[in-house]
């Protein structure tokens, strides 16, 4: 099978309802607000720190600009038309990458003709850029930390569960949790589930309620989802894979943060999320707010790897942005920052080569 062939494959095996056909429509938002500025500078910001990072660390391949890049935003005069030719382009040509790498023989060819339908077919790779404001290595130090913090809470708990007189009372009142308290390892809490009954005739039943009550507390931070992620929305999937059954280029997802960024293909996130033992562990399938309430599929990023392994902080600035009816929107802009490559990931995930 070809590349095209292997994404339409895997996509029949993933157990959710993907429609490869779907038609996007609706009425364009009629107003933007200042997080969604703040966001669109930053993921352009993002792209940026990508596309120098790989032209300025090789030789033979550069990474152009492809996906749309227009300041234009709702309550502009023209965003009505803009939206509804974005909505055309969805639907016939599915959703373009941010960013494609080609060899550099073929930089002559883009800059003559522009980038038709037998250049793009010539990339070697097509990267979806994405941009989150958090240190990566921040946030996984602090879970790190949260994570020992809740283990530590429980076996404390456990151990005064199993000394009287709580023991005896908790195997009268409820077996089963005794049992599962009992048994339980610092690696095994997390895993533990159970309905808080709570008694209160008398001290000593109010304490063991309590502690139970506590247990739960820890257990749940145990169990949250604890990892940073790369979120295709369900939608995309198809938008996606419409744009590779066209032109057949090898498809990438790159997550930048503010200290680095991990890169994952997109058979790669078909691959993980068409075997339910990975959710929960790899992936969690969520309704995100931030994207109005649609299915969003949460992939950790430490099952990527690392394109970049560092980026310097940008500055930032306040700007402001004149609405044609006098509104004023205020937000942040990102100047400056670096990326370093990694020369041996960009050659193995994106090149292919060993």
């Amino acid at each position: 099978m070809n590349y095209a062939e292997t994404i339409a494959s895997l996509i029949k095996r993933i157990p959710l309802e993907i429609d490869t056909e779907v038609q996007i429509s609706g009425k364009p938002p009629t107003m933007a607000n200042s997080e969604f500025l703040t966001n669109k500078e930053q993921g352009d910001w993002a792209e940026q720190i990508v596309l120098n990072a790989i032209n300025s660390n090789s030789d033979q391949y550069c990474a152009v600009p492809y996906g749309r890049r227009d300041d234009i935003a709702a309550g502009d005069p023209e965003f009505a038309e803009f939206y509804a030719n974005y909505q055309d382009e969805l639907n016939n040509v599915g959703k373009k990458p941010d960013l494609l790498v080609f060899h550099r023989s073929e930089l002559k060819h883009i800059q003559k003709g522009g980038m038709d339908e037998a250049i793009i077919g010539k990339a070697v790779a097509a990267i979806e850029v994405r941009s989150s404001s958090f240190l990566a290595e921040k946030y996984s130090a602090f879970m790190a930390n949260r994570a020992r913090e809740a283990e530590a809470g429980c076996a404390r708990i456990q151990g005064i569960l199993m000394q009287e007189p709580f023991s005896t009372l908790l195997s009268e009142k409820n077996p089963e949790v005794y049992e599962l308290v009992r048994r339980a390892t610092v690696s095994t809490f997390r895993e533990i589930s159970f309905r808080g009954r709570y008694w209160s005739s008398s001290e000593e039943l109010r304490r063991l309620s309590e502690h139970l009550k506590h247990l739960k507390k820890e257990i749940r931070v145990l169990q949250k989802r604890d990892y940073l992620s790369i979120t295709p929305k369900l939608e995309d999937i198809a938008l996606v894979n419409r744009w590779i059954q066209k032109f057949g280029v090898k498809h990438y997802y790159l997550q930048v943060f503010f200290d680095k960024a991990y890169l994952i293909s997109f058979e790669g996130i078909l691959n993980l999320i068409s075997d339910s033992r990975n959710e929960g562990s790899v992936f969690s399938i969520e309704k995100d707010v931030k994207n109005q309430g649609k299915t969003t599929i949460k992939v950790n990023v430490r099952v990527g790897r690392e394109l970049l392994g560092r980026i310097d902080m940008p500055e930032h600035r306040s700007a402001l942005k004149k609405l044609e009816r006098g509104r004023l929107l205020f937000y942040v802009t990102f100047h400056g920052g670096q990326g370093y490559l990694d020369p041996v990931v960009f050659s193995q995930e994106i090149l292919g080569h060993e």
